[in-house]
């Protein structure tokens, strides 16, 4: 088979390594790929948001199978193009990927089939209220006016945005005195708004914080690479993060949708399993670290570390979460008229009133894909056949009783800013111990130099006889890496291990 796997991160490049171990592979593409991939397959410079230019690619080189990595592609319907032109992909339909794209829906899914979830509202703009933002960013309110609500609905950053179009009239401001004019902005089209008897979502968000008393959480609705989700201590840090998402637009166009859902309590844990529009097959479990910071501290990442299994997933566990979360799901977006097939993540809050549903993911979870894939023993282009023919019932998978331990090696400044373009050492050296494996995500070849490519760098990876080994492992491993501003946190897998994590400090 000739295969093209979708995607530049840590995931694809787990992907792709496991794919290339497939007896049924004899050519691999990767698309964009990293400097990982282009060990085993050989990367095509085309984005993984380019669906023409994968699809003309892909019907070109004949490809016999797409494996699609990243939320984006898939919810921008990569999977639908494909099979269009005759084209296998393993993946969910645009219509399914919602479940994650689409917050809103997935929590509106939720509630009709009884998926136990945190109570939430659902706040986004009502048709009287676009029409009437629309008539503003006429500019019959004014310049500053417009052009605020024109960025605002095209997704854009409002500070820098308006920064630059005060700077443009002459007023050069400082970030702070810029936030109080986009303020007043949005004050003065929350009155035309109630002048027209409409009340803008933005406000009746603010309404209903500042009716509870209780910690909550504030999420864009659209995508948002993982950052997107905003977890306060109480109602005043809920306001900021409702101002954050809704009117400086933090997220971009996801925020034009938000939730605020209740605060849940408890250990989170992922579950992935593969569905193939009949039958679904739970994978081992795993455990993810959002949080940058050490202790689960600081903002919300893509994911700074995972280990496989979790041992707060029980049997019973598992049992119950299959029965009470993927099998109504699965039947509520068949009668939604969406056929599932692909992997579907459920992020869950092991809560004292059992698991709830904290979101739901339309493909395999990043950094959880590399403890996962690193343990799977089965051929995983065996499975994922079995997944486009509707035969996982027949399918057996094979897993190393090994725990396995990943932690991510990130840039300086990352989940903001940071920098690109820095050499890489070490990398021979940690992958030269004994069961470990160091997946790339943001890296590039520059000659025969390997540099960083992005916030998340690496994901080094380890299977030990016990979680405690496999972490030792990880963290030998890391301390073996080098580069300028290297950060990884030092405590991944210590929320279920009594010893500390060995690592000395955070960075590299």
């Amino acid at each position: 088979m000739k295969v093209l796997v979708v995607g530049s991160g840590g995931r694809e490049h787990a992907l792709a390594w496991k794919i290339a171990a497939s007896r049924m592979v004899d050519r691999l593409w990767c698309a964009p790929g990293n400097a990982g991939t282009a060990d085993i397959g050989e990367n095509v410079p085309i984005s993984a948001e380019d669906i023409a230019g994968l699809v003309e690619f892909a019907v070109r080189e004949r490809v016999d199978l797409v494996v699609i990595g990243p939320e984006d592609a898939l919810c921008a319907g990569l999977v639908d193009s494909l099979e269009e032109r005759g084209i296998r992909a393993f993946g969910p339909s645009q219509a399914a990927a919602r479940i994650e794209g689409d917050k809103a829906f997935a929590k509106r899914l939720m509630m009709h089939a009884g998926v136990p979830t945190a109570e939430a509202r659902i706040f986004e703009e009502s048709d009287s209220e676009r029409r009437l933002r629309a008539a503003l960013g006429g500019g019959d309110f004014g310049p500053l006016l417009a052009a605020y609500e024109k960025v605002r609905e095209e997704g854009g950053d409002v500070i820098a945005a308006m920064t630059a179009v005060l700077s443009d009239s002459g007023q050069t401001l400082p970030p702070d005195l810029v936030r109080e004019r986009v303020r007043e902005l949005e004050e003065r089209a929350g009155q035309y708004l109630r002048r027209q008897g409409v009340v803008s979502a933005y406000e009746r968000a603010r309404e209903y914080i500042a009716s509870r008393d209780v910690g909550l959480v504030v999420k864009a609705a659209g995508l948002a690479k993982g950052k997107g989700v905003i977890v306060c201590d109480d109602p005043a840090e809920a306001l900021l993060a409702i101002e954050r998402v809704m009117v400086w637009r933090e997220f971009g166009a996801a925020g034009r949708t938000v939730l605020v859902e209740e605060r849940l309590h408890g250990q989170e844990a992922s579950v992935l399993a593969f569905v193939d529009g009949r039958n679904i097959y739970l994978m081992e479990s795993a455990q993810d670290h959002k949080p940058i910071g050490d202790g689960d501290t600081g903002p919300n990442t893509g994911g700074m570390g995972a280990y496989s299994p979790t041992p707060i997933m029980t049997d019973e566990i598992l049992r119950q979460v299959e029965r009470e979360v993927f099998v109504p799901i699965i039947d509520a977006l068949s009668r939604e008229g969406c056929v599932y097939r692909g992997v579907l993540y459920a992020g869950l809050m092991l809560t004292h009133a059992g698991p709830r549903v904290l979101e739901f993911n339309c493909r395999l979870g990043d950094p959880e894909t590399q403890p996962i894939l690193f343990r799977l023993r089965s051929d995983l282009v065996e499975v994922i056949q079995a997944a486009l023919q509707e035969r996982l019932d027949q399918v057996t998978l094979d897993w190393d009783p090994r725990p396995a331990l990943c932690v991510v090696i990130a840039s300086e400044g990352y989940p903001g800013t940071y920098r690109t373009g820095l050499e890489i050492s070490g990398l021979p050296e940690a992958e030269s111990l004994p069961d470990v494996k160091v997946f790339h995500a943001g890296t590039r070849r520059a000659g025969d130099r390997v540099v960083t490519a992005g916030g998340r760098v690496l994901g080094v990876t380890a299977r030990g006889a016990t979680l405690a080994d496999a972490q030792r492992r990880a963290y030998e491993a890391v301390a073996r890496i080098r580069f300028e501003g290297a950060y990884f946190r030092r405590d991944i897998g210590a929320r279920v291990l009594v010893a500390p994590s060995p690592a000395k400090a955070g960075s590299a």
